[in-house]
């Protein structure tokens, strides 16, 4: 019995066996692997879906603010509770399995686009300390493997439903993804060049210690990355795989009730993942300029406080003044209220610890800087108008896979010019810590090479391959093909009309 105890004992996690024992004894595996982990995963997990949900609603809101609407404004107040009405249409509704449909092949193909797209998520740095799941040494490796088996779920999808969509847009999907994925890795290498690490908290820590963000170095690596980002989620103007105009919904027609709905869950859930590796590599993760390391449990609540008081300022403006009496504009009253008495509390009994403030103000940070970039995905998708599938691939192809290699070749002729002499020749970085770090002339250098040279070498490139771009007429190219297969046609025919004559001879 004793030994049983001993084992229990050794084997539960530190807080059981501080509440038995009553001595604080270190019990390292099961906190810190097990039970600590398991309750991160199931904060990202329930915070992630609560966004992915509420990022459909704001979707629906900025379309609507730029096509001069108001969206969604019927389920809750303006409209905040249409995410819950949408997940409950979609688990109600009636699940269709097409009649000669590979019914297993098109029951996981959705489930392995969702399950490739979670996964990565529990390598994201999304704050500094405890605030990652894991910080593993090859993390960004990590991501661009799993996140590239996504596109299995949809191949099997369009293949599995048994339509001529649901095949074209799966056969799209496949050639677009693997083409922008080529782009995409290419574009992250010029940042590798300065971070000289694959784990994704390093690279933020590189950033930290270099006192720049790797996009001011690498500008042309962060267009590139954010163009293959978006045709690797396949958002407009890239939404080719899905283009209701030509293939009704391409690889998903054939989905309906929950399982469309994990589709929409996994791209969601990809552009949140795209924009947390571009923080991550081009904007300094969760860091804003040492503030995240000198804020104090003070400042912090105060911060909280403001921006709960700005929220209530903004419930209170648009949904109480110049409203008529109602229940809405009663509720209005009732959530400023509240998130008055809310920031006060906070700006007078500030309740958070040293690390815990810190930890928070670096995930907000990084959370700030995520949104951000979603804004600007949706605005892109609600400004420019869908490519041609012949214009995405020479954009893929021809623009930035060249330009991924270009900036590659420069970034790494100006990083050896600037090593520590004898090596190099500027002397522009110096060794510290095992790691090479610019000195003030060799950020000025580096930003300066980035702006003036690589950017304007890049382009003239650019322009020269594709210098005879403008030539190629799609159209133009159509009515050759059909006007060379009606001439076949024709000496088919007459062909066979002579050779039909000489038999009756």
């Amino acid at each position: 019995m004793n030994v049983i105890i001993t084992t229990l004992l050794f084997a539960a996690p530190e807080w059981v066996r501080t509440a038995i024992t009553r001595e604080r004894q270190p019990n390292v595996f099961w906190s810190e692997y097990v039970v600590w982990p398991l309750i991160q995963i199931l904060i990202v997990l329930f915070i992630v879906l609560t966004v992915v949900a509420y990022l459909v609603w704001v979707e629906r809101k900025v379309s609507a603010f730029m096509q001069a609407r108001l969206g969604p404004m019927r389920v809750g107040p303006w409209g905040l509770l249409q995410p819950l009405a949408d997940g409950l249409k979609l688990l109600l509704k009636e699940d269709l399995i097409p009649s000669k449909a590979d019914q297993s092949v098109f029951t996981i193909a959705p489930i392995i686009s969702v399950v490739a797209a979670f996964v990565v998520l529990a390598v994201i740095p999304w704050g500094s300390t405890w605030a990652t799941i894991a910080n593993i040494n090859i993390g960004l490796l990590f991501v661009l493997a799993v996140s590239s088996i996504s596109v299995l779920g949809l191949v099997l999808a369009g293949w599995s439903s048994n339509s001529k969509y649901s095949l074209l847009g799966a056969l799209r999907s496949s050639a677009q993804m693997v083409s922008y994925e080529i782009g995409m890795g290419l574009s992250i290498i010029g940042a590798l060049m300065f971070a000289r690490t694959l784990s994704l908290n390093g690279i933020i820590e590189a950033q930290q210690a270099d006192r720049i963000w790797y996009v001011l170095f690498q500008p042309v690596g962060f267009v590139v990355y954010i163009v293959s980002a978006l045709g690797e989620t396949n958002r407009a103007p890239f939404d080719l795989p899905e283009a209701e105009s030509e293939l009704v919904a391409g690889y998903h027609t054939e989905y309906s009730g929950f399982r469309w709905a994990l589709f929409f869950m996994a791209e969601y859930t990809s552009v949140i993942v795209t924009t947390a590796i571009a923080v991550t590599l081009f904007l300094g993760g969760w860091t804003l300029f040492g503030l995240e390391s000198r804020i104090t449990p003070v400042a912090f609540s105060i911060v909280v406080a403001v921006l709960l008081a700005l929220l209530a300022l903004l419930i209170f403006w648009r949904g109480v003044m110049g409203e008529p009496p109602s229940i809405m504009r009663t509720v209005g009253m009732a959530a400023a209220a509240l998130f008055i008495l809310a920031a006060i509390a906070l700006a007078v009994t500030h309740p958070f610890t040293e690390q815990g403030a810190r930890v928070l103000f670096s995930v907000g940070v990084f959370a700030g800087k995520i949104l951000v970039l979603i804004y600007a995905y949706m605005w892109f998708r609600w400004t420019w108008p869908r490519y041609r599938y012949d214009q995405l691939m020479a954009l893929g192809w021809k623009w930035m896979i060249p330009a991924g290699l270009t900036n590659i070749v420069l970034t790494g002729i100006w990083f050896v010019l600037a090593l520590p002499k004898p090596q190099g020749v500027f002397g522009l970085m110096r060794e510290q810590a095992g790691r090479l770090l610019p000195t003030g002339k060799g950020i000025a250098y580096f930003i300066a090479t980035a702006f003036v040279l690589t950017i304007p070498i890049t382009w003239t490139l650019l322009a020269t391959i594709n210098r005879r771009t403008r030539d190629f007429n799609l159209a133009e190219q159509r009515q050759l093909q059909m006007r060379l297969r009606r001439e076949r046609l024709e000496k088919q025919l007459q062909k066979g009309a002579r050779e039909s004559e000489q038999a009756q001879v």
